[in-house]
């Protein structure tokens, strides 16, 4: 009972329903039986909501007749990871590639302007190399400049693409995270439910959602994305399968 202890002190809501679920563990053989009911039924709610959520991903109507050449939207969001990494990668490569050209040019230029500058020091007398060296000399000066300014805007090229990195791990921690714990949860469900006790643990999650704040069901919400079985006959294969799952359970 130390486990049920432990989730019923940090599941109920604020309130005297705290008090009850605590009296509930202590009070009699029932009491562990309705404070387990209880956890199985915020469970339950949790579940709901949460493939209520999916159901709110821009799943309407219109939405889903445009993405009906997408299984789902773990395909949908698996296919913008990889085609931003894509992306990030060409022009990783590409900076990769002119970064050094630019720093060679930028070499080469202040070593030209060096060298003129030596030759300034002994400068032959004709107003026609003159003013060639001079216009030569303004030129080369100003290619460093220009070379520096592009490496700097190359640099925040490279910089702009540290949002693949991040939004590619939370992308892919999200499918994740939502097909694993949709799973886990129902599986805890459906395990530690007894056919007999089924109908009364329906009746703790319809009080449950009638409690102030519990989440209800949006009636003008479509069906989610669908579950991947993944050639496995042991979870549940459709959306509706896991409607029907929730419902059945009073949910």
């Amino acid at each position: 009972m130390k486990n049920s202890r432990r989730l019923s002190r940090r599941w109920p809501r604020p309130g005297a329903e705290v008090n009850e679920a605590t009296n509930l563990q202590s009070d009699g053989a029932d009491g562990p039986d309705l404070t387990t009911d209880r956890i199985l039924a915020r469970i339950g709610q949790l579940t709901k909501t949460l493939r209520d959520s999916m159901r709110e991903l821009g799943l309407d109507k219109h939405v889903e007749q445009a993405a009906e050449a997408v299984p789902d939207a773990r395909d949908r969001l698996k296919y913008v990871a990889n085609m931003t990494e894509q992306a990030a990668e060409r022009v990783l490569t590409a900076i990769d590639i002119a970064k050094p050209l630019q720093e060679q040019l930028q070499a080469d230029a202040a070593a030209l302007d060096t060298r003129w500058e030596h030759w300034y020091a002994a400068p032959i007398e004709r107003e026609e190399v003159r003013t060639l060296m001079n216009d030569t000399r303004a030129f080369l000066t100003s290619v460093p400049d220009a070379t520096s300014a592009t490496n700097q805007k190359l640099l925040e090229i490279m910089m702009a693409q540290d949002f693949q990195d991040l939004t590619g791990q939370v992308i892919k921690k999200i499918m994740d995270m939502v097909y694993i714990i949709e799973q886990q949860l129902l599986t805890v469900l459906v395990e530690n439910i007894a056919p007999e006790r089924r109908e009364q643990f329906a009746q703790t999650a319809a009080a449950l959602a009638a409690e102030p704040g519990a989440t209800g069901t949006p009636e003008h919400l479509l069906n989610g994305p669908q579950i991947n079985p993944e050639g496995r006959a042991d979870v549940v294969q459709d959306q509706s399968d896991v409607d029907d799952l929730l419902a059945s359970l009073g949910f």
